[in-house]
């Protein structure tokens, strides 16, 4: 039986969880922090002094997290009592029961990356909610919105798209029906290039029609298994 290979973590200099943590997690953080403090007066405006100080306090957890995060210190449980607080936890715990004792606590760079880029986001939610009468706020609206909108040029084509299909897929052809499987496959796939965590909170809206970029990314494909995929569909549909 093949053995399940090492989950990838920031130990490996180089490697995408390296630089996830290193550079983008930090980047992702410190544009949290200045979307809060750009609301500033929203705050004010709102609740007061006693929004300004959320707001402070907000930051200010977010700043340990960020230096929690740079320095590779142990993670920590998270404190707030939420709904998911307790299975957070006990998968901290989990992680730990992996760990030799010579290896201390579970650390940023140490942990599996997955995990502790996950973990970063709660902890973020969690900062926020410790935080009211703030504790309403989405510190990712703004960007989430302005990604949306500057991609509506690609969704229309899009649709477009979809809505013809519809309106023709009665009438295709088998090889037809696998090319257009094969299409929306590929667009799902490359819609990754739009996640805001892969550009550390910077702008990756997708200003083009995807479409008519699918052929041109296809080598950038590392492993595809579509054929198969459609043959495992053919056999088990029809």
């Amino acid at each position: 039986m093949a053995v399940v290979p090492a989950s990838l973590s920031g130990q490996d200099v180089g490697s995408f969880a390296y630089l996830t943590i290193k550079d983008r997690i930090p980047q992702i953080l410190t544009k949290v922090i200045d979307t809060l403090h750009r609301h500033k007066s929203e705050f004010f405006e709102k609740h007061g002094e006693e929004g300004v100080e959320a707001e402070k306090k907000a930051i200010s957890l977010l700043s340990k997290l960020r230096n929690e995060l740079q320095t590779d210190k142990p993670i920590i449980p998270l404190v707030e009592k939420f709904v998911d607080t307790d299975i957070w936890n006990q998968y901290l715990e989990y992680q730990q029961s992996l760990l030799n004792e010579s290896d201390g606590k579970s650390r940023w760079f140490y942990s599996p990356w997955l995990f502790v880029e996950c973990y970063m986001y709660r902890r973020i939610h969690e900062a926020v909610i410790q935080s009211p009468p703030i504790d309403y706020f989405d510190v990712f609206k703004e960007s989430k919105e302005q990604n949306f909108y500057e991609s509506q040029e690609s969704v229309i084509a899009l649709c477009t798209h979809l809505q013809q299909l519809i309106k023709t897929i009665e009438d295709l052809n088998e090889n037809q029906l696998k090319d257009e499987f094969f299409k929306l496959l590929q667009i799902s796939l490359w819609g990754n290039k739009c996640d805001l965590s892969l550009s550390g909170g910077e702008s990756s809206s997708e200003k083009t029609d995807v479409l008519n970029s699918l052929e041109d990314l296809k080598p950038f494909i590392l492993l595809n298994d579509m054929e198969h995929l459609w043959s495992l569909l053919m056999l088990f549909c029809f």
